[in-house]
């Protein structure tokens, strides 16, 4: 089985596509269809289900996707860990980070890091917590900054803890909360119209969380994907919002009051890497940029 072999089928894997992959790896696509067949003859089996409109995966194809990642991430770490011994970081950098993430600065981070090793290409994926746990254990990305959760301890995975906060609710200053001033619990915020994230952003599984354990149903009526939207549908006074503390700087026009009642149900940033042994070195080198100049 040849490294390419692989190569080309994650790449028509995430691209579903031939003619795409093709282009993305610079080869003709009669070569890209070679390949593959040469691997599906070596593997005895389909690895996918091809028409005229699309490419899937059979179930030995979702079957070797991972374990191929997981081979390619270690070739590419090898050539790099050879590369840092003889003095210079080469190479790519996979970052994964929720947005608006607390405990760390990653625009920052990253320009001081392409400043210390500019040899290496960075590459950022933002997205959900969840996901971004399954992309570092499967060996797509180097490491991520991501809410902490119970299914993040395992094997393939290990969590740095980073920075802690409280929840905050966020209202309009004309909102009936706002009158009162005074901190809420979540039984108190049951009836309320709720903006909030999809459900594997870190904020929305630590407020679902919160909510579970104090035993009190609420609907997300108004759910979002970026920060600004929901502050946005908050400052119009269409729903309130329960968020990292943080939150509260980013629109100063709204009301911020304390969630208590919620025990140790706070917000928890961590940096999500592979095991030691599996750990890149360019993401070893962002972690110990982040502990000498901080967040």
């Amino acid at each position: 089985m040849e490294l390419r072999h692989l190569q080309h089928f994650v790449a028509v894997a995430e691209d579903q596509h031939f003619t795409r992959a093709a282009e993305r790896l610079m080869v003709s696509q009669s070569g890209l269809s070679a390949s593959i067949r040469s691997l599906e003859r070596e593997l005895q089996t389909p690895l996918f289900v091809r028409t005229t409109r699309s490419v899937t995966l059979t179930p030995a194809g979702r079957a070797l996707l991972g374990e191929a990642e997981r081979i390619l991430a270690q070739v590419r770490s090898a050539h790099e860990a050879v590369a840092a011994v003889q003095g210079v970081l080469r190479g790519m950098l996979a970052l994964g980070s929720e947005q608006c993430i607390a405990g760390v600065h990653v625009a920052g981070l990253l320009a001081a890091f392409r400043r210390r090793h500019p040899d290496v290409e960075i590459c950022l994926r933002q997205a959900g917590s969840g996901a971004l746990a399954e992309e570092v254990a499967a060996g797509r990305l180097d490491l991520a900054f991501a809410v902490r959760t119970a299914q993040q301890d395992t094997d393939q995975l290990r969590a740095v803890p980073l920075t802690s906060e409280p929840m905050t609710v966020l209202c309009h200053p004309s909102h009936r909360l706002a009158a009162a001033g005074a901190a809420v619990t979540p039984e108190e915020l049951g009836g309320e119209v709720f903006v909030d994230f999809h459900p594997d952003w870190g904020p929305r599984r630590t407020t679902d969380a919160a909510f579970a354990a104090a035993g009190v149903r609420r609907a997300v009526a108004l759910e979002v994907n970026d920060v600004h939207s929901l502050l946005d549908l908050v400052d119009e006074n269409l729903g309130i919002a329960v968020v990292p503390r943080h939150f509260r700087h980013k629109r100063e026009s709204l009301t911020a009051l304390p969630v208590k009642g919620t025990g140790e149900r706070v917000y928890e940033t961590v940096a999500l890497l592979p095991p030691p042994q599996a750990t890149s070195p360019a993401a070893r080198a962002l972690m110990e940029l982040l502990e000498t100049e901080g967040a």
